[in-house]
């Protein structure tokens, strides 16, 4: 990654779902300033600049090849395999090919659409937080999932996935809208997974252990 990308993503402004924690970390910073002492100024700084990084919204370059799956979230591949969408989607119980994407805190925690579609279905699903890496946690944690339905027909699901820290999962989009490939849908909040389920007879283009970069890597070719 060139200096110039890497300063451009350290320095992107942060996503709207994390004004409200940048804005009490930087109350707690001036009134340890003014009031109650230095410790409390270096406290609140320090949880500021944390969530300024934290929260980080680079713009992103989708590949402008049409028929592309991209990745949609930044993070590191944790699972490659055959499962069955989550029943809420409505998309069948024939198991599909699944692309797990773990994101640590240090990722970019802003979600988009792997394709272009409409967005057919949501759901979202309280449950446990436990470690997202894990295989069992697309069952047990909580979850939004997504449907989305692609121009000729096919389906995708996209499920966001609560970790060990995460507590809450953002989705800014309803039923009934339409999304670009790359386009933004929502956020996870301090660490989580994300899991696109490709429509059946695609096959995923991405090993276990690769890095994503939301919104341009390639995880599958819709025409393949």
């Amino acid at each position: 990654m060139s200096l110039g990308r890497s300063l451009s993503l350290v320095l992107a402004p942060p996503h709207p779902a994390g004004r409200v924690f940048i804005y009490a970390g930087a109350g707690v910073a001036v009134l340890g300033g003014l009031i109650l002492g230095a410790w409390l100024f270096w406290l609140g700084a320090a949880f500021t600049l944390f969530c300024l990084y934290f929260f980080r919204d680079p713009e992103r370059v989708p590949p402008p090849r049409p028929g592309l799956v991209l990745a949609p979230a930044d993070g590191k591949v944790v699972m490659v395999s055959e499962a069955a969408p989550p029943p809420e989607l409505e998309m069948g119980s024939a198991p599909r090919w699944r692309v797990a994407i773990f994101l640590s805190v240090l990722d970019v925690h802003v979600n988009r659409s792997p394709v272009e579609g409409r967005v057919g279905r949501i759901a979202y699903r309280h449950g446990a937080f436990i470690d997202a890496s894990l295989d069992k946690a697309n069952e047990t944690n909580e979850r939004n999932a997504l449907r989305l339905d692609l121009p000729d027909g096919r389906s995708l699901g996209c499920v966001q996935i609560a970790g060990l820290v995460a507590r809450r999962i953002v989705c800014t989009v309803r039923e009934g809208d339409h999304l670009s490939a790359g386009e933004r849908f929502g956020i996870i909040r301090f660490g989580s997974r994300v899991d696109v389920y490709l429509p059946e007879g695609v096959r995923p283009l991405v090993l276990v252990g690769q890095t994503m970069i939301g919104g341009e890597t390639i995880l599958a070719d819709l025409r393949a």
